[in-house]
């Protein structure tokens, strides 16, 4: 297979690590002749992507129905000789519609759906999704599959391949004290924190109201968010009003996760419509206790009570109980972190996920080249 995957997102999130994790898989195991990411110049993709030695070509969009970058994007295809185009976010869904529509782009595309997000808000977004010319949309989780049902009328397009994670990456599994040194937190306090965008979905707000109920309970602890996005200044308010500014670090946006991850004692996760949660897969990988909501794709991947503990989306009092809980349990902590890990190599690790991802796609491919024939 001579496989294209593209973007034109210019963040870096958990999709934009996907296509990484997936370009070194289909290489490492074999899965692919070739391969390219194609996505603008000025992206978080195209910089890593690059810094790795991966095959990837700069095309910059101007706009979601970018006409001159549907042509120029036909014309790459074709050049390539590719068999197929893998695409990773919504504009990029769009502008791959136009080149087929326009441009006479071949090759059959298959679009990967990583968020809980209703796409019948108009014709054209509607319209897109349900267009014969996406063979098949891979999803993270069910839930995601269940709102795109409505819009779809060929269900047997939709599919679940979950998340991925590298366990390579996160090799440290022992508390250096770093985190507490760096913010000067003493010795005997443990830490609770959360990985995040600062965006509405992540919950940010019950987060802050579980720390303030947890302060009011005497639990002995400091509380770390990492991250950055739009709803920043609004946390930081919530935290002043609170008077939760002695208690709460906000620590910005940090690429040392695989460092600072397992200094967490526990990983506080009040996200209330998540697809799947890439961070906590990573916190099994560092062996940190999980409180989560049970909401969106969540308990796909925290087994209640097993590998973590589930509390009421939305409810902070939910939320203060389970952590009270997880960090007064210490056979509790030892069951879900041992649990936990041996749930994300079984189902989550690159091996697992490229496998299963390749399989998804070999299956648009062979029926492309079965009706060209």
């Amino acid at each position: 297979m001579r496989l294209i995957q593209v973007t034109v997102s210019r963040g870096w999130r958990g999709h934009e690590q996907k296509i990484i994790y997936l370009y070194e898989a289909f290489k490492e195991f074999g899965y692919v002749e070739e391969q390219w990411i194609i996505c603008p110049d000025d992206s978080e993709t195209f910089k890593i992507a690059t810094q790795k030695g991966m095959n990837v070509i700069a095309l910059n969009n101007k706009s979601e129905y970018d006409l001159k970058y549907a042509k120029r994007f036909s014309k790459i295809a074709k050049e390539l000789n590719a068999d197929l185009v893998f695409i990773h976010n919504s504009h990029s869904h769009t502008l791959m519609v136009l080149s087929k529509l326009f441009f006479r782009l071949r090759q059959p595309l298959v679009l990967c759906r990583t968020l809980i997000k209703r796409v019948d808000t108009n014709f054209f977004r509607k319209w897109k999704y349900d267009y014969n010319g996406i063979k098949k949309i891979i999803c993270v989780s069910y839930p995601v599959v269940d709102i795109l049902k409505p819009v779809i009328k060929d269900h047997s397009k939709l599919c679940v391949v979950g998340c991925v994670t590298d366990i390579h990456k996160f090799i440290k599994i022992q508390k250096t004290g770093s985190l507490h040194k760096q913010y000067n937190i003493p010795s005997d306090y443990k830490i609770i924190g959360n990985i995040a965008a600062f965006v509405d979905f992540k919950d940010h707000v019950t987060w802050v109201n579980t720390v303030a109920e947890l302060v009011k309970r005497g639990i002995k602890a400091k509380y770390i968010l990492i991250g950055a996005g739009p709803l920043e200044n609004q946390i930081k308010q919530q935290i002043s009003d609170l008077g939760l500014e002695k208690e709460i670090i906000l620590a910005g946006f940090r690429t040392d996760i695989p460092e600072v991850l397992p200094e967490f004692d526990l990983f506080l996760f009040t996200s209330n419509s998540e697809p799947v949660g890439g961070v906590l897969l990573e916190s099994y990988a560092c062996r940190v206790p999980i409180v989560a909501a049970n909401a969106g794709g969540v308990p796909e991947v925290v087994i209640d009570n097993q590998t973590g503990l589930l509390a009421e989306a939305g409810n902070a009092f939910s939320f203060a109980d389970k952590v009270e809980q997880m960090l007064n349990d210490t056979v509790l902590q030892e069951n879900c972190i041992a649990n936990g890990r041996k749930f994300l190599i079984e189902n989550f690790t690159k091996e697992v996920i490229s496998k299963k991802m390749i399989k998804e796609l070999n299956e648009v491919l062979q029926k492309h080249k079965s009706i060209e024939i």
